[in-house]
């Protein structure tokens, strides 16, 4: 079984096509999902496609993109929000200066929000890193100095020193349908010195669909396209891929349930 475990199904992309989409999953092994949350005012409708699915989960936050024209976050109510059965982490939150359509110093203020959230509730803090590597370790170090809490770099795609260090702060690294692309040569070498214990698939769909994909709508059945770039860059076999990644997903999310154990 894999898990695709970052994709938006809530958006306009799926609309006509989620039960499609949820039984493609199924056919190609995706036992479980994990749909996130980009803005608060969605959160309804995410929390909605969740609990109206089985082995699908979700997660609350406001990505970096959002943090001016979304109401600012507070713990209170991400915390709120986090109660329901089938949130399972918060965010996704974190820097994107690439793009920088949110202004640097809330981007900050979110991001620490989003992680005293995780602090308070237990979940995993899910993190959207990009151009933003310095920053983003000094607010992770700086937030971990307050109190520990667990998380991930999702759709890793910088630097060998990111991944040392998220993984030395205990946080755990999320693979997307980049690393297939042919000039993604530094990521695959960064990703080989990435214990397997530490890493998780995802596709981030509607986006980056894995070669040979490209150029298609990304959906979660096409994580085994990722999946299978990734046990070879692991030198390991494809099964032996997805039982790591899969446990991994678990014990890091613990609030899902496995369907082996459900």
């Amino acid at each position: 079984m894999l898990v695709d475990s970052h994709c938006h199904l809530d958006f306009p992309d799926f609309a006509e096509d989620i039960e499609g989409v949820m039984a493609r999953a199924a056919e190609a092994g995706v036992g479980v999902m994990q749909t996130i949350c980009t803005r608060l005012s969605k959160f309804e409708a995410v929390l909605a496609l969740a609990q109206a699915h089985e082995n699908l989960y979700c997660s609350v936050g406001i990505h970096p993109h959002n943090v001016d024209d979304e109401p600012a976050a507070t713990v209170e109510t991400l915390v709120n929000h986090a109660r329901a059965d089938v949130v399972i982490g918060i965010g996704e939150t974190g820097l994107d200066y690439f793009y920088d359509y949110g202004p640097q110093a809330l981007q900050r203020e979110s991001f620490r929000i989003h992680a005293a959230a995780a602090r308070e509730t237990g979940l995993p803090l899910i993190v959207h890193t990009r151009d933003a590597d310095e920053d983003t370790l000094d607010i992770l170090a700086d937030e971990m100095r307050i109190g520990a809490f667990k998380g991930l770099i999702h759709c890793f795609s910088t630097s060998r020193d990111l991944a040392e260090k998220s993984v030395e702060l205990g946080l755990y690294i999320s693979v997307a349908g980049i690393v297939t692309f042919k000039k993604a040569e530094a990521l695959r070498e960064a990703l080989i010195g990435v214990p397997l214990e530490r890493l998780l698939v995802e596709t981030d769909a509607p986006y980056l669909a894995p070669v040979p994909m490209r150029g298609k709508r990304n959906e979660p059945a096409f994580v085994a396209h990722t999946a299978a770039c990734l046990a070879e860059i692991k030198g390991v076999t494809p099964e032996a891929l997805a039982t790591a990644t899969t446990e991994n997903f678990f014990a890091l999310f613990q609030k899902a349930k496995h369907p082996k154990h459900a």
